[in-house]
């Protein structure tokens, strides 16, 4: 609102038309079919045994909707690939960190040099080095990088440790980085939005402008409500 000040350009707000259909079967299956899927993965931690990987979850609702009609072809051929292929290669890159031995080495590299600090300082060190890293990468990337470091560097702290408070911190901070369109894929998908002229609503400009102080803003609450209140429920 600061930024735009959409009441000094907007004239005039069209109502939307109200829908009158009856809700239709398809809806209220697609519904059912998401709130089981959601419900699914929310549950995962005490269902694993049974569904396996949330990934495997996943596969309900393609099976639920491509083959019982809801979706077809076309829409399988539209959805974003890009997409797809960045999440499945933050994946990738993940997995061959870990696998290589390079996640070990950067986890004793990091040990060294936040050893004997606060619980505190530490957090904020490395919740800013996430918001750095994820404003420059994909928050699936970051997080698949970052947060078995950051794992892995708590668990080794001397005394009291409390990698879990360090780990949900570096994740709520993944995603409260929004500096620039490859920031998320919801950055992403609002960069590639255009009018019916092919003019993006978004450019880089806007996401310097308005995310970056949301990113510093987030950052701020992560390190001080955000760390309080974990330590309150005993992270």
């Amino acid at each position: 609102l600061v930024v735009y000040r959409p009441w000094t350009k907007t004239t005039e707000v069209r109502p939307l038309k109200p829908n009158t259909d009856p809700i239709n079967f398809t809806q209220v299956y697609v519904c059912v079919i998401s709130l089981v899927t959601v419900g699914l993965w929310c549950a995962n931690t005490a269902l694993q045994r049974y569904t396996g990987e949330m990934g495997i979850v996943a596969i309900l609702p393609l099976v639920a909707f491509f083959g019982f009609g809801v979706l077809n072809k076309d829409d399988f051929n539209g959805f974003l690939w890009n997409v797809v292929m960045l999440a499945m290669g933050g994946s990738a890159l993940g997995e061959a960190v870990k696998s290589s031995g390079l996640l070990l080495s950067i986890a004793e590299g990091i040990k060294e040099v936040v050893d004997g600090l606060d619980l505190w300082i530490v957090t904020v060190i490395f919740c800013a080095c996430v918001l750095v890293c994820t404003t420059f990468v994909s928050h699936t990337v970051g997080a698949m990088v970052i947060l078995p470091i950051v794992q892995s560097v708590g668990e080794a702290m001397p005394g009291n440790t409390h990698p879990k408070l360090l780990v949900m911190a570096s994740a709520l901070m993944c995603s409260g980085a929004m500096g620039l369109p490859v920031s998320g894929f919801p950055n992403m998908n609002a960069v590639a939005l255009e009018d019916s002229t092919g003019q993006t609503y978004v450019s880089t400009k806007d996401f310097l402008a308005v995310g970056m102080p949301c990113s510093v803003m987030a950052y701020g609450v992560i390190v001080t409500v955000g760390y309080a209140l974990m330590l309150l429920i005993g992270f």
